[in-house]
């Protein structure tokens, strides 16, 4: 409620009622995420988008205009009280989506543009982790045929964007040629017939085109629409019987393992006889010399 009593009392009253009511200003708020060490750079785009949404982010986009005095006019004074409005609300939604434990963190400032400057400089190492993580997930992500082929241009192409924002901007012919070469073999003669044209495709070219190939393969192999549901099925079949193979080389080793100590046990029964025997054979051939001898005397 304190948020709507502040912009009220810059505003209208109607169009205070009409746009910034404690319902929508709530659900503004809502949906900010709040930042935790992981998330900065999200966090900075919605915090962007809802100060541009509430039109409070005067503030961030131009410097701290001169100071008013007693004697400035009406017109001087307007530019900075509308980027004071700005600038104190700024500040209050962006320290409310902050929590207390990185608050404290944040050098404090006055001014907005600083304090998000302030943020920002935290959370450089989170950035370039953020960007390794989206660099990863674009090499290895694939189109799968479970979405269409345009949510998935889209998709690759809004990583882009972000790495852009990191100062790691990636050309659109890089991204276009990139894409193509990730579609799956059913494109295999769509990808042959844009490797053999000397012109180059943008982005809006390049989904225009994917989308109809994508659409006649679906009318020409029915099948390709289950293109995603095939391909778990062989990997799980494989799994299966690697781990029959395991079990059944187990089972081997165990087996050769008893055959193995059944061997040596008969070994060193058979040597235990053959001592046995030996010493009952010198025992009677010690007692017939003995008892010759005693004949003789």
């Amino acid at each position: 409620m304190w948020n709507y009593v502040v912009i009220c009392k810059h505003v209208n009253a109607n169009d205070c009622d009409a746009t910034l009511s404690p319902s929508v200003i709530s659900g503004y708020l809502a949906g900010v995420e709040p930042l935790n060490g992981t998330n900065f750079l999200t966090w900075k785009e919605q915090i962007g988008i809802v100060l541009g949404v509430m039109d409070l982010d005067h503030a961030l986009r131009i410097d701290t205009p001169a100071a008013i005095t007693a004697q400035s006019t009406i017109e001087q004074r307007a530019p900075y009280e509308k980027w004071e409005r700005s600038n104190h609300m700024s500040l209050l939604i962006m320290k409310s989506s902050i929590s207390v434990a990185i608050r404290g963190a944040i050098p404090d400032s006055n001014d907005a543009k600083t304090y998000l400057a302030s943020v920002e400089e935290q959370f450089k190492g989170s950035s370039k982790a953020h960007a390794s993580t989206l660099i990863m997930k674009m090499l290895t992500t694939r189109y799968d045929g479970t979405s269409g082929v345009c949510e998935y241009i889209m998709m690759m192409n809004d990583m882009s964007s972000k790495l852009k924002g990191m100062e790691m901007e990636i050309s659109e012919g890089f991204l276009v040629h990139f894409i193509m070469t990730s579609l799956p073999v059913q494109f295999g003669p769509f990808k042959i017939n844009y490797n053999t044209q000397k012109e180059k495709w943008k982005m809006s070219e390049l989904i225009a085109m994917c989308v109809q190939e994508e659409e006649r393969l679906k009318v020409e192999r029915p099948d390709f629409a289950h293109l995603a549901t095939a391909t778990p099925t062989r990997k799980k079949s494989k799994g299966n019987d690697k781990g029959k193979k395991k079990v059944d080389l187990a089972k081997s080793i165990n087996k050769a393992n008893v055959s193995c100590d059944i061997r040596v046990l008969v070994r060193s029964v058979s040597v235990s006889l053959r001592g046995f025997c030996l010493s009952v054979c010198l025992l009677i051939c010690f007692l017939a010399f003995t008892i010759c001898i005693m004949a003789l005397f």
